[in-house]
């Protein structure tokens, strides 16, 4: 979850894999032997352009929505703050397009993790996925 000076997130539409159609954060594979936070910021540069810091656990979730081919995804949720960088859309086989939003104005419908993220944040809370 990026967000500027302006407390909007940055959100981008997905296309081409689970969640199509479905706004998200910034995010994907770790890499062997590298941090979440290291795969935060990596991610989102690869995807966005945006360089970012300040890290703050706000999820961590086993989605289950979108099971495929033996799949699932365990979705590890930071907030981060936008320090540098200029939005541009890096992937275009996976996002159709990036945004800022404001937290009182998001686009729907959200990808799962996404929306948990945001509840957690506003709650103020770290919610950890403890179910099957």
């Amino acid at each position: 979850m990026v967000t500027n000076q302006q407390g909007e997130v940055l959100l981008g539409l997905r296309h081409g894999s689970h969640g199509t159609g479905e706004w998200s954060f910034p995010g994907g594979k770790v890499d062997l032997g590298e941090t979440m936070e290291a795969t935060a910021r990596r991610e989102t540069k690869e995807e966005t352009n945006l360089d970012v810091s300040d890290f703050e656990l706000v999820s961590l979730t086993n989605e289950m929505r979108y099971l495929k081919d033996g799949k699932q995804f365990v979705v590890i949720g930071f907030r981060a703050r936008q320090h540098s960088g200029e939005l541009k859309l890096n992937n275009p086989e996976r996002f159709l397009e990036w945004r800022w939003f404001p937290l009182d104005h998001l686009p729907t419908p959200l990808f799962e993790g996404t929306e948990l993220m945001i509840k957690n944040y506003l709650a103020g809370r770290v919610y950890l996925d403890e179910t099957d």
